[in-house]
């Protein structure tokens, strides 16, 4: 996962609204949002390589979303699946605070991440590379493979995309959500972070969702929690060249 942007307890009547894209390789192989077996029933992509998925919700509203720090001096290659991060939450009863405070004790164990793990009541974040955990009050965040709300160009533009779909239609406006997250516009050089890799792959990174070969936005999720206990988890999978190749569209009840 490499972009999301979140409304949380910030729109009437919807606590929770996330749109994101996950980027990867493409030959990594996943399986396509549904529903878990098992108790409790949780609502997910999987990841079919290392498990663990990259974003999910649970029966009982608890969510949770995963991104990479990007940092490429700096790579365990042994270190345990930052997707266990989400599974691991959604199948506990530990409170957001609680349970970041026990990944902050081993996070340096892990790649560099982004951790994002909330319920009905609110939210928390954690990424190994800022320190301790903190609540996150209500409000419109955005994240990537920085820092929360570092203004890369993409980020910028999918948040501010985001903030008029907000404004302008009743949500979850899915197909509005879907189109802001399709964005192929690349940044200008001058505004490019230098995070440690070459040029023209900082270039290839730089769109909200990404196109090439080997690499790219492998899918695009809008999850929204109802007040009413409705929950909604969309998912449009793309190929390669960019071009929709599936869609799952999972509506269920959730209770705190």
């Amino acid at each position: 996962m490499c972009l999301a942007v979140l409304a949380l307890h910030h729109l009437t009547g919807i606590p929770v609204l996330i749109a994101s894209n996950r980027d990867e390789f493409h030959e990594r192989p996943a399986q396509a949002a549904s529903m878990w077996p098992g108790e409790p029933r949780i609502y997910a992509g999987r990841d079919l390589r290392a498990g663990g998925t990259w974003m999910g919700v649970n029966e009982h509203g608890r969510y949770a979303i995963v991104t990479n720090f990007r940092d490429p001096q700096h790579v365990l290659n042994d270190a345990p699946s930052r997707g266990a991060l989400v599974e691991d939450f959604l199948r506990s009863d530990t409170s957001p605070a609680d349970y970041l405070a026990a990944v902050h004790e081993r996070d340096a164990l892990y790649n560099g991440f982004n951790l994002i793990v909330g319920d009905i009541a609110g939210a928390c974040y954690l990424s190994n590379r800022d320190g301790a955990p903190r609540a996150l009050p209500p409000g419109i965040y955005a994240l990537s493979n920085h820092l929360l709300d570092t203004p890369w160009p993409k980020l910028t533009r999918t948040k501010i995309g985001f903030e008029r779909i907000l404004q302008a239609t009743p949500q979850p406006d899915v197909p509005a959500l879907y189109a802001n997250l399709f964005d192929r516009t690349p940044a200008d050089d001058a505004d490019l972070p230098a995070t440690g890799i070459p040029l023209d792959r900082e270039r290839l990174l730089s769109s909200p969702f990404i196109v090439s070969p080997n690499y790219g936005t492998r899918a695009s999720t809008v999850l929204a929690l109802h007040a009413d206990g409705r929950g909604e988890l969309h998912e449009r999978r793309y190929s390669p060249n960019g071009e929709p190749v599936g869609d799952s569209d999972l509506a269920f009840s959730w209770q705190a």
